[in-house]
Formats: structure tokens, sequence, C-alpha cells
């Protein structure tokens, strides 16, 4: 049976020194603003939800800033969101709390401000070692720049993640794979690595559509996920997420919260929190403009913009796509005690059907997808759902 998912505290930092051409998360750059207000209204927010969907008390496993660039946040301000946070919650003995880090803003000092005060696993933004294409990424650190903020990030925190891109225009796949060679000698327990994705609303899907930029073919991509799987798995980093790699125990907390369609509350501009609840699970969203969104916590103790009652089929449809990303699956019994019957939202033929072509693997209600399948994870998913 996979595990069931934990509780976690999403905290969104929305501001940036750059907006990236690739990004589509809520990100402002701002020269100034009162960060003792934002802060103090994070606290506020995540209290008000906690009591909202009366989740006060209950045994948080995980806490993750992210944004934005949270390493920009003041530490003192993160230890009073964290003070807040195992105030209002019952923290775990083990909790998980990430911060998301630019290599432009992890001087040391501020790195082991950040461990003091509650900080134990920092995960680095520093998506490629290629300076060229870290110019293309619209990026504000060198190769060496990011190299240097690594080795001192490994120094303060003993748990450290990275993040990279790849399937860039005209990167080839032996350019690619000698990068990831390096990537992989650098001993990190954690890797992300993410394909290239052309967001609506970016700068590179607006240069994509007026032709001023093409992706690799379909075929080339596709060569590249298969032999970066590969390359980690024989470095020792367990694919335990379609794109994220580590090594046995120092998989993200978190993050797996969300893979395994659990709880978390999301507090900040525009933070996105799900909490089960006797009639179903609730999706919350935060606005987005930090300026309103200060103004809505103010006058109501929260900025939440928008509350959706998830149906039970719709929860089931986000159970089996998060869960097909997982190594470990997901277990049908286990959606089908939140979602009911499991034939009114699960092809049970269509199972047997990719079960046989080896693209899928069922056993004891455990459905998986085979290495053949995750390359076409997406259809599979389509035809499995009703």
């Amino acid at each position: 049976m996979t595990q069931l998912a934990d509780f976690g505290v999403y905290i969104h930092w929305p501001f940036c020194q750059k907006k990236c051409p690739y990004c589509d998360f809520n990100s402002h750059v701002r020269d100034t603003f009162d960060h003792d207000r934002v802060g103090a209204a994070m606290i506020t927010e995540l209290t008000t939800m906690a009591d909202q969907f009366d989740m006060r008390g209950r045994t948080v496993h995980s806490v993750f800033f992210g944004g934005g660039t949270p390493s920009l946040m003041p530490p003192e301000i993160a230890g009073q969101i964290c003070t807040a946070i195992k105030t209002v919650f019952h923290p775990a003995d083990d909790m998980e709390i990430t911060l998301e880090a630019n290599p432009t803003s992890v001087e040391a000092d501020k790195l082991a401000a950040f461990r003091d005060c509650g900080i134990n696993r920092l995960s680095m933004g520093i998506q490629s070692l290629n300076d060229a294409h870290l110019a293309f990424l619209g990026r504000q650190h060198s190769a060496k720049e990011a190299l240097k903020a690594l080795d001192k990030a490994r120094h303060v925190f003993d748990r450290v993640s990275t993040d990279f891109i790849y399937t860039l225009p005209d990167q080839t796949t032996a350019e690619w794979l000698a990068e990831l060679d390096t990537i992989l000698g650098l001993g990190c327990d954690h890797l992300s690595l993410y394909q290239l994705t052309l967001e609506e609303g970016t700068a590179f899907y607006s240069m994509a559509k007026r032709g001023l930029m093409q992706m690799p073919a379909d075929e080339i991509s596709l060569d590249m996920f298969t032999r970066t799987q590969h390359r980690c798995q024989s470095a020792g980093l367990n694919a335990y997420e379609i794109s994220n790699h580590a090594k046995t125990g120092e998989e993200s907390r978190h993050n797996l919260t969300y893979w395994r369609a659990g709880d978390w509350i999301g507090a900040g501009p525009g933070a996105v929190g799900r909490v089960w609840q006797a009639h179903g699970r609730t999706e919350t969203r935060c606005r987005k403009h930090p300026d309103g969104w200060l103004d809505d916590v103010t006058k109501n103790g929260a900025g939440i913009a928008e509350q959706n009652h998830e149906t039970r089929i719709e929860y089931a449809a986000e159970a089996v796509m998060m869960g097909l990303r997982l190594r470990e699956g997901f277990d049908i019994a286990a959606i089908e005690h939140k979602a009911g019957a499991r034939q009114t939202w699960l092809d049970e033929h269509a199972v047997s059907l990719y079960c046989e072509q080896g693209l899928l693997h069922l056993n004891d209600d455990i459905l998986t997808l085979t290495d053949h399948g995750k390359t076409v994870m997406n259809t599979l998913i389509g035809q499995i759902l009703i």
C-alpha cells in the first residue's frame, strides 16, 4: 500500500529581482516594500485559515517557502513565520522546512541565519551550468557563481536540492548529457530536472507564438528524458517522481504531499491550498497582487480570492494525475475511500489494456507507470479516467 499523504503549509513570497522569461508563477519585481507588514500578514492569514478549516493543532510535517524568491526575505521574517506555524499547528518531530533560493541571494551569513531560524532544507534554482543558456533563461548568475553558491549552501545545510532546466532550443542531447554528468558529479542528494515548457503568459510563450524560438522536436525531448532517467538511476538517484531524483530518504516531503493528493494550507499572494473536509476537498486561491492581498488580509484576516469545493470525481482525477507521476504510483482503494466507487472515475478496461501493453503495472490495487509508460503518461491519464 502506498503511504498516506502528510499535512503541509505553503508560504508564497512573491517578490523577485527579475521576472524570468519562462516563469508563470505569481512573482512581482519590487525595489522596496514593507517586509514586516507582509510577514505579519502571512502569519495572520495562515492563522485565520487554520481556524476556518479546523486545522489548528493538526500535525504539520512540512513547510515550504516558495516564490518568487524567498531567499530575498529577511531571515527574521522567516523565523517569525516558522514560530507561528509551530504555535498554530503541532510540529512533527522531523518537520521539513524548505526555502527556495537563488544563487544571487545566498550570502553565507544569511544562509546561517535562515538555518538558525528553523529552515532545514534549501532548494536552489541553478537551472543550468552553461553561461549561454543561463543568459537565455534570464538568470542573473553565471555557472561559476552558481557553483560557489551551492558550495556555501552545502556547508550550512545538510539537505540541499538543486533545480535544472533542459530541452532548451538548439540544445543537443550530447550537450545536455555532458552537463548532466557534471551535475551528477557534484554529489547532490536531490535533483529536480525539468524540461522547458512554454507556459501561456510568459515571454517565451510569446516568442514562440511569433516564431522567434523553436523547441526541440518531440523525439529529441523524449531521448533526452529517457537518457536523463537512466543516468540519474545509475548515479544512485531514484526517479521517485517523473522529474525529481533523490537518494533514498532525501525525497522532498512537502512535494510528496502534493503528489499524494494530501492536505496543505497555502498563505501569501497567489498561494493555493487544498484541505479535506466532511463534504469533500476545498481549494483556496489567494489574491495574486501583493497590495490587494495585503488589503484583504487587513480587512478580513485572509486574502482568499477563490474558494472552490471539489467534487469527489474532481478529487479522484487529480489524485490519479498526481499519483501516476510517482514511482510508487497510487492506491486505487485509498482514492476510492474518498472519491467513491472506482467504476465512477476509473476505466478498469483501459487499465487492463495498458497493463497488457506494458505501459501500466497493477499489483494489489497499486497502479504504477512502467518505464515505457512514463514516455506517454499524459495520454494514459486521459484514457484511464472516466
